[in-house]
C-alpha cells in the first residue's frame, strides 16, 4: 500500500470583504532515519515517496556511498526507517559534514565530498527539442505541486525521454532521489537533470560526483554553485524555460 503524502485541511480565507471556508490540500512530511549495515547515519523530513532512493541518496550525500554497484539491498520500514545494506568498508567512521544553504540545515555534504578531486564526465548532449519536452513532462508529472504548492520537482532525462521524476518538500531530497536511482542502477548518470530548486553548492556538487553532465534549475545558481560546475566542468543552466536558459558555464552541451 502507497504512503499518504496529502492531507486536506480546511481554511478560513480573509478578505475585506468578509470571511469564507475553503479546503487546502497539504503535502505531509514525515521523519525517515536511514541506516548503512544496521547502524543509523542520519534522519530527514521527506515526502514518503521513492524512499528506497532516497536512502542510496542521502548516504551518497554523506559520503558513504561512492558509486552504483556498492547498494544490495533496500528495506523501507513504515515505522519510519530506510534500512540500506551496501558493500562498503566496515567500521566506517562518520564522515565529517558540512551544513550547506538548505533550509533548516537540511543540506549536509561531506568535506571529501567537497574537497576532492573530479572524475571526468560521461559526455552527452541536449537538444532544445528535448529541453521543451523534458521541462513540461516534469512539470505535469504529478498533481502535487499544483495541489499543495509545498513540493519541489527533479526529473532526469537521457535517451531521449524521460528516466524518472521525483518530488519532496526539500529540494535536497528530490535530488537525492534522482542520485539514488543512478546508485540503484536505475538509469545511468549520462544526461541531464531538472530541478525547481536553486542550484546551490551541495545541489550542484552531488551531480558532479555522481557524474551528471548537464544540470539545469527553473530558478537560480550561486556563487559557490558554479565554481563548482567550473571545477568539474558539468553544464549549469539556469531560469530554465521550454524556449529558453540562462547556461553559466559550459554551454556546448546544449545544441
Amino acid at each position: 500500500m502507497e504512503n499518504q503524502v496529502t492531507l486536506v485541511q480546511k481554511t478560513v480565507v480573509l478578505t475585506p470583504d468578509g470571511a469564507t471556508e475553503r479546503q487546502e490540500c497539504l503535502a505531509i512530511e514525515e521523519p525517515y532515519t536511514v541506516a548503512l549495515n544496521d547502524r543509523e547515519i542520519g534522519t530527514s523530513m521527506v515526502l514518503a515517496t521513492a524512499l528506497e532512493e532516497f536512502g542510496a541518496g542521502f548516504l551518497f550525500g554523506q559520503g558513504y556511498i561512492t558509486e552504483p554497484g556498492q547498494v544490495r539491498e533496500v528495506l523501507v520500514c513504515p515505522e519510519g526507517r530506510i534500512s540500506v545494506h551496501a558493500d562498503v568498508e566496515e567500521g566506517m567512521e562518520p564522515r565529517e559534514v558540512i551544513i550547506t544553504s538548505g533550509c533548516g540545515g537540511t543540506g549536509r555534504i561531506s568535506r571529501e565530498m567537497l574537497e576532492g578531486a573530479f572524475e571526468p564526465l560521461a559526455e552527452c548532449t541536449i537538444t532544445f527539442a528535448e529541453i521543451r519536452a523534458f521541462i513540461r513532462q516534469v512539470l505535469q508529472a504529478s498533481p502535487l505541486g499544483l495541489e499543495t504548492h509545498c513540493v519541489h520537482g527533479c526529473g532526469f532525462w537521457a535517451d531521449g525521454r524521460l528516466q524518472a521524476h521525483y518530488e519532496d518538500v526539500g529540494r535536497h531530497n528530490a535530488v537525492d532521489k534522482v542520485i539514488g536511482a543512478i546508485l540503484l542502477g536505475r538509469f545511468s548518470p549520462r544526461g541531464a537533470i531538472y530541478t525547481t530548486g536553486r542550484l546551490t553548492s551541495d545541489m550542484v556538487l552531488k551531480c558532479a560526483r555522481i557524474g551528471i553532465p548537464i544540470v539545469m534549475s527553473r530558478t537560480a545558481p550561486s556563487s559557490l554553485g558554479l565554481a563548482i560546475a567550473r571545477r568539474a566542468g558539468l553544464t549549469l543552466a539556469a531560469y530554465a524555460r521550454p524556449e529558453r536558459l540562462n547556461v553559466f558555464h559550459a554551454p556546448e552541451r546544449i545544441v
